[in-house]
Order: C-alpha cells, then structure tokens, then sequence
C-alpha cells in the first residue's frame, strides 16, 4: 500500500509494528469494555493493523465510505486492560422499519470480534485471555437495543464459547482462503483445468490493468445480475463514489482483463488493507467469453499482483456449494471455517425481517424485469 507522502509500506510491516506496540498481558488486570468516542477511532484503525482478525472491514475508514453509500451508521465496541486495547468490535448499525439491528451484509462480509496478538507461551494462559476479552465484550453486547444482533467472525478466531454459554446461537460458514506468499506453490495448487484456461489466455494476448474503469465493471456487474439474479451491491452512482473512495484510502483495486484491442471482458474488486490477508469481493464476466476462461486468468494475475505488493492471501469470501463455489476451489485454496454468533432476536424482529425481505425480494424481482440494458433502473 502507499500512502500520501508516497513511501511505499508492505502491510506485513505496519502490522508488525502496531503489535509490538499493542503487546500487553490481560492475566491479572481486569479488563472493561466501553465504546469509543470517535476521537479515538485513529487508535482503533492502528489496533486493527495488528489483530489476527484484523481486515479492512473493522476500518472507521471503510466503514465510513460504506455509511455514506448503503446509509447506516457505525460504532467501535472497544476491550481494554491496563490502558490498552485487547479487543473489540466494530459495529455496522443498519436501518429497518423494525429498528436498528447488526448483521453481515453485501461488502461487510465480516463484521466480527478482533483480539490483540497472543504473546503468551502457555496455552492456558492464551486462552483464559481471550475468555476474559470476550467475556467484557459479550457483557456489554448482550445488553445493547439492537433487535438482531449477528457477528460473522474470520476464521482465525474459533472459540466463541464465552457466547455459546450465554444462549448465543453459533453457525459455520465457510470461506477459501488462498495462500500468496509463494506464488511458485500457489501456482502449482491450481487445478490443471485452471491452469490451462489461465495459459490459454495468456497466449491469446489478454492482458490485465488496476484503474477507475468503472461503468465498465458496472456494465458487467449488471450483466451477472441480469444473469445470475445475483444482487446488485449499490446503485451505480452510490457504487461508483464508493469505490472510488476506498481506492484513493488505498483500501481497494479494481482490476480487468482487457483483449489485445482493450476491451474489457472481466473485471474484479479486491479490498485491501492495512493487513497481509486481501479479500475479493465482486467478480463479473463478459457472457460470451466465460469459455475462455478469462475469469480465472483474471483472477490469478490478481495473486501475482497482490504478492508483489506484499500482501499474503487472498479470501475468496463465501464457499457455499455450488458450481461457484466449485472455481473457487480449483485455485489450490484453504476451505476455512468461520463461525456466525447470533443473539435471540427480539420479539417481532424475525417474522417482520421476513416479511421486509419477502417484499424487498419480489421489487427487485420487478426492477430487473424492467431494468434498461445500461442499467438505470437499479
């Protein structure tokens, strides 16, 4: 990554430094929970650098663009011991008709707990310190006016025991995880069908650019909708300031495969961060060169070009069963658990969730039976 003064950072580097800073034992220092004023939201980001679960989406930086574009608001749930920061949550408040409520939603994959570095050698001691974090964390959460309250947490963090015991529902959700840090082994995890569309297109002259081409991602992006039924992330002017803010915080990259002529076939949007791990969140092809296997060729070039900027995975977000799922898999990734931990919802919540959903469903249903071919109507 390269911020303005132009020195260029690997996040690797950053990350380490921040833990160093961060390093503190919890054993025998009680540990309180409160949330954080928006002053001290630099701290956050700097405490975000050096979590384990860290990841562009606990960013004030992201999750103000995410505000802006889908609405809602934000809050940073911090754990704190002996003055430091051990843990926390930042939490993206969405809108209904049935109040405010928190769940992973489309570009919020994850909206999970963060826990400081372990530095402890004993086991035991490594776990009682997570279990008083997340103790604070969940006294304080279990408490909060949110009527759903849903926290999709990265892989790296297993034992949500602490909110099992406290009548927290836990869900598996499963993810790839592809390891880029030695591009020569990634590459020969790769599936042999992959490999070849990959050097297939290679041979045909495709080549691969990170700009602002937006409505060129767009145009495809309402391809796969029109396609697929996939939904629609945001309206294409809310899509496209987004965008380009987190491209100029250096927190995202859109990326393209173009044909010798420079037309785009396919595009992808990979969030960034101030952590090793980068994740892919829209990937979108051209109709008629599916077969070609540009998808793929894309996506690969996109390894190379995030190890080269010193970034170590690549989380292919989502691996649920089906042929999209079966792609993912034939890029030599690591299928990952992450659990889901959902508090009871409160009363009234879920069948007028549902019943918003059912309606939200079929006028997206009528929008697309309507939309025009540049895709004004979403």
């Amino acid at each position: 990554m390269r911020p303005a003064n132009g020195i260029s950072i690997r996040p690797t580097d950053r990350a380490n430094t921040v833990a160093r800073r961060n390093r503190g034992c919890v054993l025998g220092t009680p540990v309180t929970a409160r949330f954080l004023p928006a002053e001290e939201h630099a701290r956050w980001s700097d405490f975000v650098a050096s979590s384990p679960q860290g990841s562009v989406h606990s960013l004030p930086a992201y999750l103000d663009a995410l505000c802006e574009a889908a609405g809602g608001s934000y809050r940073v749930l911090a754990a704190e011991s002996d003055g430091r920061l051990v843990g926390g949550i930042a939490l993206y408040e969405q809108n209904s008709l049935l109040g405010k409520y928190i769940s992973p939603r489309l570009l919020l994959h994850y909206n999970g707990i963060l826990l400081a570095p372990q530095v402890a050698h004993s086991p035991s001691q490594r776990t009682a310190r997570d279990l008083h974090i997340l103790t604070a964390l969940e006294r304080v959460l279990a408490e909060t006016s949110y009527r759903r309250l849903r926290l999709r947490c990265r892989s790296t963090l297993t034992d949500l025991r602490v909110f099992a015991e406290r009548g927290w529902m836990l869900r598996p959700v499963w993810s790839y995880v592809v390891d880029i840090s030695d591009l020569d082994a990634a590459w020969s995890r790769v599936h042999k069908d992959q490999r070849r569309l990959i050097e297939r297109c290679r041979e045909r002259g495709l080549l691969v650019s990170a700009d602002d081409e937006f409505d060129a991602f767009h145009r495809l992006h309402m391809q796969t909708h029109q396609r697929k039924g996939a939904p629609l992330y945001l309206p294409r002017e809310r899509f496209r300031h987004f965008v380009q803010t987190l491209r100029q915080a250096g927190l995202a990259r859109l990326y393209h495969a173009r044909l010798p002529s420079g037309r785009i076939i396919a595009s992808q949007l990979v969030l960034t961060g101030p952590r090793s791990s980068t994740d892919t969140v829209a990937a979108s092809t051209e109709e008629e060169f599916l077969k070609l296997g540009a998808s793929a060729f894309l996506r690969w070039k996109i390894f190379e070009n995030l190890s080269a900027s010193g970034y170590g995975a690549n989380d292919l977000t989502g691996a649920s069963l089906g042929s999209v799922a079966r792609f993912k898999s034939q890029f030599g990734g690591e299928l990952v658990l992450c659990l889901e931990a959902a508090r009871p919802d409160r009363f009234g919540f879920r069948a007028g969730q549902y019943a918003l959903d059912l309606a939200a469903r079929m006028k997206s249903s009528l929008l697309r039976s309507r939309s025009t071919p540049d895709g004004e109507a979403a």
